[in-house]
Formats: structure tokens, sequence, C-alpha cells
């Protein structure tokens, strides 16, 4: 039997999950996103592990990150048959998707706010 390792979250990486999850970020594009950032290349296989996650989340997660033009994908050589397999790298740094995050929460906020005043001003109307 072939020996493996298996990935798993550090206590700093559980908490960026955490605190992507507390922006929005749906727990299976956080993990997934904190295991890309965690390696240079990884395959969807090696996400599902490292994350836990089920097969379906992780190509959904790709599928979003790459929407956002966050990560990119090689196709894997195929062993002896079987389907060839893709490796994912975040095309930009982690960094810079934190703050891409953090610009688009607080348009969120600021369009919130924004609403709440207009209520606030038609509500005095309707009132005088």
């Amino acid at each position: 039997m072939q020996e493996q390792k298996i990935a798993v979250f550090s206590q700093k990486e559980t908490e960026f999950i955490d605190l992507l999850i507390k922006t929005g970020t749906r727990r299976y594009v956080a993990a997934t996103l904190v295991c890309l950032s965690a390696t240079p290349e990884i395959s969807s296989r090696e996400i599902e592990r490292c994350a836990d996650l089920r097969q379906p989340e992780v190509s959904l997660a790709i599928k979003y990150l790459n929407g956002r033009g966050w990560v990119k994908s090689r196709e894997l050589p195929a062993g002896r048959s079987g389907r060839p397999m893709r490796s994912f790298s975040l095309a930009v740094p982690f960094e810079e998707i934190v703050i891409t995050i953090e610009k688009e929460k607080r348009k969120e906020v600021n369009d919130r706010l924004i609403a709440i005043r207009k209520l606030r001003e038609s509500i005095r109307e309707c009132i005088e």
C-alpha cells in the first residue's frame, strides 16, 4: 500500500476560512480558496481531501473562482487510462483577492446605507 500525505488545515487556515465565511463567502468557496492559497498547485482531488469537500462542491467553487479570474488551471496527463485530471492555482495573489472582497463588501454596505437614508426621507415626506 502506498503512503499518501493528506493536508489538513492549520489553526490559522481554519481561521481564514471562518473569516471568509463571515464576509458572506460560501464555506466550500472559502475552503477551496484557502487550499489554493496554501500550495502553488493542487488537484481537485487534493482540494476535496484537504478541505473535506465533496467533488460537486469543489467543482462549484472552482467555477465561481474561475469566473472571478482568481484561479487558473492546467490539464494533468492521465495515468494509464481514464479521465485526465486538472490542477489549479491562484491566478492572483491571495491578498489581492481579499482586497477585492473588501471593496465589494464596502460597496454593499454603502448601497444599503443609501437605501436606508432614502427610506427615511420617503417616510418623512409621507408624514408631512
